[in-house]
């Protein structure tokens, strides 16, 4: 059935068991990972008091944002290697790598016996998470067809904000079980490990990925002179992205945007638990209770936003949307940390700032894979996704050092949301892909 008979029919019916396994494989994996991601932030504090008693109160919060910051790095380290590995090996078997390991580490971590081992495990863990968003991206991309395809990564993506959502409950409950609560936290992490057993059995390899490999393993056999594009299956990906000019261009502006998603989340995001504590707190509420029930309002928010956007990109476009979401976020940063008060109202601007804060992210899922040619596409979406962390992590970080000498959480996200503004400035220079095919 040809694209535009597809698309006449309603989307959901359009779609084979196998591309609703994919997708469910992707959107579990990120899950797991936003999880692990918003575990770090909710107990981060409490880690340092537990293994750094003595670390002065004015120091915490930086000590908190330099534990998030290593996991960012190690996020963004093995993102890279992540997505070059699914390109070489295969989407199925780098997804299922990825959840095998993080699952490992993260249960490791639960016994972590001081700041720098805690450190150390954190970077490990973050390496092996990275390389799961670009392999499923990926997968996704290359199952789904092109009327329905940005649908399936903001319903993918949205597992980010699912497994958010579930930290913050999971915190709710195991927060008053004391002072080692954080490690059973970590321990829940283990449970990636058993989903990986289904992953093998059920969840296919990408029919493009086969023949694109097909086709590299060929031309490194005939060997002898080859044209310019078949150079590009037998050149290493990560050189390859560099050395054509158009793919050049593309990663640059992506990287510039993700550098916008991913410094805007960590600088700011970061923050909201603590923020909202520290309101309850001057309210007579419960801090811990009030923590964990901002994160799940935020998330509940950031899923809609995720989801939404799949929708609005394949109805507006790509560009639209992008510029929509990056606005939103630049003016509902200062009115949720300098505008707003009420805790009431508090709740209501969180919805509203998770849905496009952290649903932005969605973009990356929907337009990096159609930057990308098959052979190149999971290094070419990890990278941009990935290599913003090497500077992002100086989000947490500066954020952090603001709030340590200012004492305010205000200034720090409206200082670092401002970053938003690169982004409004540089989504127009990407081509609009609403609609094609995905790049051979």
């Amino acid at each position: 059935m040809s694209e535009v008979a597809l698309a006449r029919k309603p989307w959901a019916k359009t779609l084979n068991r196998m591309q609703w396994r994919s997708l469910f494989a992707a959107n579990l994996g990120w899950l797991f990972d936003g999880f692990e991601t918003y575990a770090l932030i909710l107990t981060a504090s409490l880690v340092l008091r537990t293994l750094e008693p003595t670390a002065p109160a004015t120091q915490v919060a930086f000590l908190t944002g330099a534990t998030i910051a290593v996991t960012l790095l190690g996020w963004g380290f093995g993102g890279i290697v992540g997505g070059v590995f699914a390109d070489y090996f295969g989407r199925r078997k780098a997804l299922l790598t990825s959840m095998v390991l993080y699952a490992a580490f993260t249960g490791l971590t639960a016994v972590s016996w001081s700041w720098t081992s805690f450190l150390v495990l954190r970077f490990i863990t973050g390496f092996a998470l990275g390389s799961e968003w670009g392999t499923g991206t990926s997968l996704v991309a290359e199952t789904w067809p092109a009327h329905a395809r940005a649908k399936a990564a903001g319903l993918m993506q949205c597992g980010l904000g699912l497994g958010f959502f579930l930290a913050s409950a999971c915190w709710y409950f195991i927060a008053p079980l004391g002072s080692d609560s954080w490690r059973y936290m970590f321990l829940i992490g283990v449970l990636p490990a058993l989903f990986a057993l289904w992953l093998r059995r059920k969840v296919p390899e990408s029919d493009q990925w086969t023949s694109a490999h097909r086709r590299r393993r060929e031309l490194k056999e005939r060997g002898g002179e080859l044209t310019a594009h078949e150079k590009s299956f037998t050149r290493l990906t990560l050189r390859q992205i560099m050395v054509d000019p158009k793919l050049r261009r593309l990663t640059i502006l992506g990287s510039l945007m993700s550098l916008v998603t991913t410094l805007g989340w960590w600088g700011i995001s970061t923050w909201v638990p603590a923020y909202v504590a520290s309101r309850a707190a001057g309210a007579g509420h419960s801090a811990t209770a009030w923590a964990s029930g901002a994160g799940m309002i935020y998330n509940a928010g950031a899923i809609a936003g995720y989801i939404a956007f799949g929708f609005i990109a394949d109805r507006v476009g790509r560009k639209p949307a992008v510029l929509l979401y990056f606005a939103a976020s630049l003016i509902l940063t200062p009115v949720l940390f300098l505008w707003t008060h009420s805790l009431g109202l508090i709740v209501v601007v969180l919805v509203v700032n998770g849905f496009f804060t952290l649903g932005q992210y969605t973009w990356m899922p929907v337009w990096l894979p159609e930057f990308y040619p098959t052979h190149l596409r999971a290094t070419g979406a990890a990278f941009v996704f990935n290599a913003a962390r090497f500077i992002a992590f100086l989000g947490p970080l500066t954020a952090g050092a603001i709030i340590s000498k200012l004492g305010g959480y205000g200034v720090a996200a409206t200082a670092v949301g401002s970053i938003y503004v690169l982004g409004l400035v540089v989504a127009p220079f990407c081509p609009e892909t609403r609609g094609q095919k995905l790049p051979d």
